[in-house]
């Protein structure tokens, strides 16, 4: 792609479209989909769910690709159910079954088995995962039969709460760290309990700020493409960025700022910010803006050169 056409491609739609997802598409195929309805190639998924789950999908679009550091490393929750007496080799309903043993415990005690998972944990990813070990995904090495050791990974659950018990089922609601296998946390419940587990349905409702409340299917968002509204369910980036202070500098300062230039504080609208980078919250960053408002970009305080510096460049002349 040429530098003028990208340019076009990410000023055509800039921001966060949150998808709900539907079963039996990849990440990958809603950012195939998407590419088609908005007629743009400059998109990428913020944190993958697997084809058989459904749910919150942030996608970035535009400018927003490049923000998927402030974007992939939150919580997330989901609503799961579990099944009590049976294993698979995926870990979920969807795999071959290994083995079925009578459910014998009770409510209580599969209450306290959840309970047990919460908080620091460490967890050991399943083969049929998107892992890579020697360059190979761990899940391709797993259709071979090939069953590797792998290294147990920190997670934090945050919050295991019960739904509704009907056994051999429980509803699940977790809301954990990322990287977390919501699989192998009813797997392990069902290791817990002597009995096997193995996961029926997964749906993540959040991710970071991002809910199922403000999510559109794809056909929801081909249909306000059709009509012309697309741009009406998208997240501006600024307000992907809230959490940080929007800050403006002063005239003589705009055409440092449109340089990319490290921004000193004396440049900067004194009526917004108090003279110190540590006044300003979320490790010193601020969304900076020229005099009359035109957002360019998230910059941050470097207290041994006591200016703002770019940390995330969002703007672009009009061609």
């Amino acid at each position: 792609m040429s530098a003028m056409a990208k340019k076009k491609d990410e000023n055509l739609y800039s921001g966060i479209l949150v998808i709900d997802k539907e079963p039996g598409f990849t990440s990958h195929d809603v950012v195939g989909v998407l590419r088609r309805i908005l007629g743009m190639k400059r998109i990428g998924h913020t944190g993958t769910l697997d084809p058989n789950a459904t749910g919150v999908l942030p996608v970035a679009l535009g400018h927003a690709t490049r923000l998927s550091e402030y974007l992939t490393d939150k919580k997330k929750t989901y609503e799961a159910v579990l099944r009590l007496g049976v294993t698979t080799d995926t870990q979920d309903r969807w795999g071959n079954v290994i083995e079925e043993q009578e459910v014998l415990c009770t409510e209580e005690e599969v209450r306290r088995a959840a309970a047990s998972f919460v908080g620091e944990k460490m967890q050991v990813p399943p083969m049929y995962s998107a892992l890579k070990v020697s360059g190979q995904r761990l899940y391709d090495l797993a259709r071979q039969g090939i069953s590797l050791e792998r290294a147990a990974r920190p997670v934090t659950f945050y919050e295991i709460g019960i739904r509704s018990v009907s056994l051999p089922d429980v509803a699940l609601t977790v809301t954990c760290s990322k990287g977390t296998y919501i699989r192998t946390l009813c797997h392990d419940i069902g290791q817990a309990l002597g009995c096997g587990a193995a996961m029926q349905e997964l749906r993540r409702t959040a991710s970071g700020d991002f809910t199922i409340e403000k999510s559109y299917t794809l056909s929801q968002v081909e249909q306000a493409a059709a009509e012309g509204r697309a741009s009406s369910l998208i997240i501006p980036l600024e307000d992907v960025l809230a959490r940080y202070p929007r800050v403006s500098c002063r005239p003589e300062g705009d055409r440092l700022l449109l340089n990319g230039n490290p921004m000193d504080v004396c440049l900067l609208d004194e009526d917004a910010f108090s003279g110190d980078g540590s006044a300003f919250p979320a490790e010193g960053r601020i969304r900076l803006c020229t005099s009359d408002g035109v957002f360019i970009g998230l910059y941050r305080y470097r207290e041994d050169r006591g200016q703002f510096f770019p940390e995330k460049m969002f703007y672009s002349r009009d061609l």
